[in-house]
């Protein structure tokens, strides 16, 4: 009975050992709208997205991204971060999205539902009104040039992460290895993601490498619609 009693506190330190060392790792701005220390511009390779959503529903999704205008990369969000960790929905009740800002969105963002999740969950945070917010994420997509291979994919492509990388770095010059991170999921590139400052220059953000890609090869999907 006294082993057991001993394992159960051992068990108990160990918990709260935990808990304590999760809470010291956490920001101590967490959800103050505008504390922040850079962004990051996530893009969607858009293609992958509708695959994934077809293979877990086994229908094609009603996303107007997978049908119509063929899509290719398109904007995930712009994400405030912090050195570690990320703040997300810093007020709930999120302000006021109006319909006018959802529309003119769409030819980057391709889902009035997407739109509606970014703002709430990271747009909040950034301590911006939305027109702002979706004006810098409009600013943001205009700092980078999507590599000439990657414009118009009319048939799947195997590339490595690095390929990738290095044809984001050739395409834009001012952008750096460490501010550039390829995404994926079991077999496809998923995202794009890019580091900024506050001002859309860009910076490295060594942190984010632990959720780089790791596999050897990936595929990039034929681009979707007419």
């Amino acid at each position: 009975m006294r082993r057991l009693g001993r394992i159960a506190a051992a068990l108990s330190f160990c918990l709260l050992f935990f808990a304590v060392a999760s809470a010291a790792a956490q920001d101590h701005r967490q959800g103050i709208a505008g504390e922040f220390d850079f962004y990051v511009l996530s893009l969607s390779w858009s293609p992958s997205y509708c695959e994934a959503a077809e293979e877990r529903s086994a229908r094609r999704p009603r996303d107007g991204q997978c049908s119509g205008r063929p899509f290719a990369f398109v904007i995930h969000g712009l994400w405030p971060q912090y050195e570690r960790g990320f703040p997300s929905y810093c007020q709930v009740p999120s302000p006021r999205l109006s319909r006018a800002i959802v529309e003119e969105m769409l030819d980057l963002m391709p889902s009035p539902a997407l739109v509606f999740h970014e703002w709430d969950r990271h747009g909040t945070c950034s301590g911006l009104s939305p027109r702002t917010y979706f004006d810098l994420v409009r600013a943001a997509r205009a700092a980078i040039r999507i590599p000439q291979d990657y414009i118009h994919v009319d048939r799947p492509i195997n590339v490595t992460p690095v390929e990738v990388v290095d044809a984001f770095l050739k395409t834009n010059p001012q952008l750096m290895r460490d501010a550039v991170n390829v995404s994926c999921d079991s077999t496809r590139l998923t995202e794009i993601r890019i580091c900024m400052n506050k001002d859309l220059t860009f910076r490295g953000c060594p942190g984010l490498a632990r959720h780089a890609c790791r596999r050897d090869k990936i595929m990039m999907p034929a681009m979707r619609g007419r």
